[in-house]
């Protein structure tokens, strides 16, 4: 892969990848693919302009509960911690 510059946190070689973002607005969440430079070393991931507009506005859409234009993909749950066992 061709490398597209340096990560700003650790120095490390980044390259344009697509990859899954999760975008979270209100009590939604949406699974999105975007391109991203991604350093092969910490992880680190650089966005375009264009491609943070887009997860903004996608918040801002799950926030006001209008996800008329998103496909359904199952659902999520949240699993409560056990607390200490009366005795």
């Amino acid at each position: 892969m061709k490398t597209t510059g340096l990560s700003h946190i650790c120095g490390g070689a980044l390259v344009r990848k697509r990859v899954e973002k999760l975008v979270h607005g209100g009590d939604h969440t949406a699974v999105v693919e975007v391109d991203a430079e991604v350093c092969e070393h910490c992880g680190e991931r650089l966005y375009s302009v264009e491609t943070v507009r887009r997860m903004e506005d996608i918040r801002a859409k799950l926030a006001m509960r209008d996800t008329s234009e998103f496909v359904p993909i199952g659902q999520t749950f949240q699993v409560k911690q056990e607390g200490p066992t009366a005795g």
